[in-house]
């Protein structure tokens, strides 16, 4: 600051503070825009074909899926292995799946297509609420990747390309580790 006391009037300075002001004004509000801009996820329970009630508040802290899909649907069924390869892959990293299934699905349907081909993730049935809350969901398959902090990263329209599913869940869950290494590594 010596440089605008000693070579720039009091006008001078008084610009070279402006623009400083401004300059961070743009950077502090575009690294708000970065970090806070991805819609988040609604706070919705899911009720799974056991019973048991999971909500995505309890899934804070974790990359996860929820998929709408139904057994009537072609593309959904075509879509559970790329699903399973997806939560097989990274389930020991802590992605969580959610195949939940739409609300004029036959509840048997659901329950014995799960079980007879296995499904390893989390399998809900829909009561038409979370559809609603996720945004009037009707098209099927409709999958949502979110991250750790809630933020919906993506959302596909159909089956997701499982190459470019891949490739997200894996940034998802670097990233998310990557933010929480250095506060780990910073206890004594």
């Amino acid at each position: 600051m010596r440089i605008f006391q000693s070579a720039c009037s009091p006008h001078c300075r008084l610009i070279a503070y402006l623009i400083a002001l401004i300059i961070a004004t743009v950077l502090g509000c575009a690294t708000w825009f970065t970090f806070n801009a991805a819609p988040r996820a609604p706070n919705v329970t899911f009720t799974l074909l056991s019973g048991q009630k999971i909500s995505t508040e309890q899934l804070a802290g974790k990359v996860y899926l929820v998929n709408f899909w139904a057994t009537s649907c072609p593309s959904c069924i075509q879509e559970m292995p790329t699903l399973a390869h997806a939560y097989n892959t990274f389930k020991d990293q802590g992605l969580e799946v959610i195949a939940v299934a739409m609300s004029y699905d036959t509840p048997s349907y659901v329950r014995n297509y799960s079980q007879t081909r296995q499904l390893p993730f989390k399998v809900a049935l829909d009561d038409g609420n979370a559809a609603q809350q996720f945004g009037k969901i009707q098209l099927t398959p409709t999958t949502f990747v979110i991250d750790k902090g809630g933020r919906i990263l993506k959302r596909y329209t159909g089956a997701p390309e499982p190459r470019e599913l891949h490739q997200l869940l894996e940034a998802a869950l670097r990233s998310a580790d990557a933010r929480i290494q250095p506060l780990l590594r910073s206890k004594p």
